[in-house]
């Protein structure tokens, strides 16, 4: 192992000036006007990093102060060499190794795809790891500080708390997707308006349902997703319907996933905490007389679930009752060193109040996974989280791929070359406390804590995993844009870049880029965390505004189709 490796103390990257010292704020090195335009040029995130981050694009031959620019010119976001590296030797940044050099690497030369590849392996020694990040033991969770935050919610019969209040369609089949979204047709904004509690109809179809394994691993996984969902505390009311021959059948999520058939949509939900059982009205096409009349029964359905919902009200809560998805998407050279650390302090901060928060992307922490081994409770912890990591390598190996894949087109145009360094800069939103489990996909996500849960990098199948799991506000970050919402949860999107956030406005809800402008961590952390609250007491985001979120139901199931 690479001796750099074993001093992961915290994910919330240092920081360094020219000399190496502690930077608390990297913003002495680059700062950043009010139109998103770099005035300066560099920054060095640990002490030893062999390469730069160029705060602003780079002209050839500029000079730099501690170098001179190469032949070519180098984007903003991206990686400059410091030093001189040898053929074969690690690049390092954030004080960790993100690859070799393909050939020799030149002071002030752009350090990229040209001359940087991926060179990870997964430590089999990852044992000696588990809690080194706390040199003083593991800690246990700290009380919750008292008096506690609070935010205003909808709280459930169950005791969850909603930081919205929708009513839900569910498809159980593809086949019956289109007549969801017939069925919420029939209720435009003129009509919603009547139910002035209500946020909404969320609909969630999907491409499976039938033509799997009756019990198994893919239909498994989508009975989570539907269960997870019909019994959201961010839904007031859920309606599924299906064709009636597939395999997702009212008996099978009864007997598998709790999810019970009412006939009376009036009927009081089963309270899941108690029982472990979700109730929620269904429909069949076939046993109702096909699609026409299926649509006609569920207006009628949904006319009294609005009513039934919209008799909810919001109430004050603990912050306590927040869990937070922690996502990327369209991440660039950026977000690692802004956007992502910004999310990683507002998790310490959630469990630190009582709640929970939920790293995913499996194969986006595939680089970085001994820094989370670092902080697990204990060694089944981290055992558990090296199983998924060697899943997905063999799983990718199946059909011929390898995880440096991974990032896109665009995270490269952003400057982020490997899968390793990628995976550093998404860790970074998991904060610095303690790992408390790694979940299966869609499993319920436990009240407190810090927790990873298996999912693909793809963001609607990662979100979709982390909402049904009941995660009830989610914090996506982005460096390249996104157009990302997710009924029937509030989607708070961070800019990691000042740039972005001026470009796609209407698209922004936070800009991390302030880091670059003279704000500290600690103060910009605090100033979202109390948004976030305002958010969770139904504050519309920019997504909600735009009215996004209505196709990005994607549940991530594994095994063929028959």
């Amino acid at each position: 192992m690479v001796a750099a490796r074993k001093i992961p103390t915290t994910t919330a990257l240092l920081m360094t000036g020219p000399e190496g010292k502690a930077n608390p704020n990297p913003a002495v090195d680059s700062i950043v006007d009010n139109a998103g335009v770099a005035k300066s040029h560099v920054v060095r995130l640990h002490e030893l990093d062999n390469v730069w981050m160029t705060a602003g694009p780079l002209q050839p031959h500029q000079n730099v102060g501690e170098f001179t620019v190469g032949e070519a010119s180098i984007p903003a976001g991206h990686k400059v060499a410091c030093r001189p590296i040898a053929a074969g030797e690690m690049v390092t940044k954030f004080g960790q190794p993100i690859g070799k050099a393909s050939r020799k690497i030149d002071v002030g030369e752009h350090v990229h795809s040209a001359n940087l590849v991926d060179a990870h392996e997964v430590d089999s020694d990852w044992r000696t790891l588990v809690g080194t990040a706390f040199p003083g033991g593991v800690p246990e969770l700290p009380p919750v500080p008292k008096p506690n935050k609070t935010w205003i919610g909808f709280v459930r019969p169950d005791g969850q708390v909603g930081t919205r209040n929708f009513v839900q369609i569910l498809a159980r089949v593809n086949c019956s997707a289109t007549v969801c979204h017939h069925v919420a047709a029939r209720f435009p904004p003129e009509r919603l308006a009547e139910f002035p509690n209500v946020d909404g109809i969320a609909i969630g179809t999907h491409t499976t349902g039938c033509a799997l394994r009756y019990a198994g691993l893919k239909q498994r996984m989508l009975g989570r997703v539907l269960k997870g969902y019909a019994g959201h505390a961010n839904v007031g009311a859920c309606l599924t319907i299906g064709l009636g021959c597939e395999q997702t059948t009212p008996e099978y999520l009864r007997e598998h996933h709790q999810l019970v058939e009412i006939t009376d949509p009036r009927k009081l939900p089963v309270a899941a905490s108690d029982s472990g059982f979700t109730s929620t009205t269904m429909l069949t096409m076939q046993a109702e007389g096909g699609t026409r009349a299926t649509i006609d029964r569920a207006e009628k359905h949904l006319e009294t679930m609005l009513d039934i919902a919209n008799q909810n009200s919001r109430t004050e809560v603990p912050a306590h009752h927040l869990r937070l998805a922690l996502e990327c998407g369209g991440s660039d050279g950026h977000s690692g060193w802004t956007a992502n650390p910004l999310v990683g302090a507002l998790a310490d901060r959630m469990v630190a109040h009582g709640g929970a928060a939920v790293l995913s992307e499996t194969t986006e922490l595939i680089g970085a996974e001994h820094l989370l081994v670092a902080r697990s409770r204990d060694e089944s912890v981290a055992g558990r989280l090296m199983d998924k990591v060697d899943w997905w390598k063999q799983h990718v190996a199946m059909y011929g791929g390898e995880i440096d894949n991974n990032p896109s087109i665009g995270n490269k145009a952003g400057g982020l070359t490997t899968i390793t360094e990628k995976s550093l800069g998404a860790v970074s939103k998991s904060g610095s406390g303690v790992l408390d489990g790694v979940l299966d996909y869609a499993a319920p996500v436990p009240a407190r804590g810090l927790y990873v849960m298996d999912s693909p990098g793809f963001d609607p199948s990662s979100v979709t995993g982390k909402v049904a799991g009941g995660c009830n506000l989610v914090l996506f970050t982005t460096g390249r844009g996104s157009c990302f919402g997710h009924k029937p949860v509030p989607v708070v999107k961070i800019a990691s870049n000042s740039m972005l956030f001026h470009a796609l406005r209407d698209d922004m809800d936070w800009n991390a880029g302030q880091l670059l402008e003279g704000v500290s961590m600690d103060e910009l952390a605090d100033q979202l965390f109390d948004e976030l609250l305002r958010v969770a007491s139904g504050k519309q985001t920019a997504s909600e505004r735009l009215g996004l979120g209505d196709h990005e139901f994607v549940p991530w199931t594994v095994g063929p189709v028959l």
